[in-house]
């Protein structure tokens, strides 16, 4: 496919599944943000403010979003906030999702599945945001390691399943896949 440099505005419509994907700081939750617009909205938050440096990053996030949004906290229990949205949601991020899960002893595989099962029953768009973490060193431990490879499955599996794949470098999104 050939690379898109098109705003958000430019893909005014928002299909049933979209994954956002990019780097740290690479622009990837605000060109979501900007996906779903000024329509009322659900923002799943997976992260959690465990110290104040995440909590600044959150902070800054709810500051840049406007009324349309409402917030929940779902750290763990992704697939329950999903089931009972009725409107477009945002999940942000995938990744902080899966180290939470990790770090409370679930089974990502299991869990990957569930979520991928769920998908196909959700009423409402579904924006989910996730970090690559593919691109860069093989990690020198084991955790490291494994999270940087369910991560690669988990976006591979969603990747499949969804209708719009981006991914955001320095603040540009490339259209990655694009189908009805």
């Amino acid at each position: 496919m050939v690379p898109s440099t098109a705003s958000p505005a430019a893909i005014s419509d928002l299909p049933k599944l979209t994954l956002v994907l990019g780097g740290a700081r690479s622009g990837k939750s605000r060109y979501a943000e900007q996906l779903i617009g000024a329509r009322p909205a659900l923002y799943l938050a997976t992260g959690e403010a465990r110290d104040g440096e995440m909590r600044e990053r959150i902070e800054a996030h709810q500051a840049r979003r406007g009324a349309n949004w409402t917030t929940r906290e779902a750290p763990l229990d992704l697939l329950s906030a999903l089931r009972v949205a009725d409107r477009p949601v945002l999940v942000d991020c995938l990744t902080l999702w899966l180290s939470n899960l990790l770090g409370g002893a679930f089974d990502p595989r299991q869990e990957t599945r569930a979520l991928i099962e769920t998908l196909p029953s959700l009423r409402v768009p579904v924006v989910f945001v996730s970090n690559e973490v593919g691109l860069g060193i093989v990690p020198d431990n084991k955790l490291g390691r494994d999270f940087r490879d369910h991560a690669g499955r988990l976006h591979q599996e969603i990747a499949v399943v969804a209708n719009r794949v981006v991914f955001v470098a320095a603040g540009l999104p490339l259209i990655l896949k694009d189908t009805p």
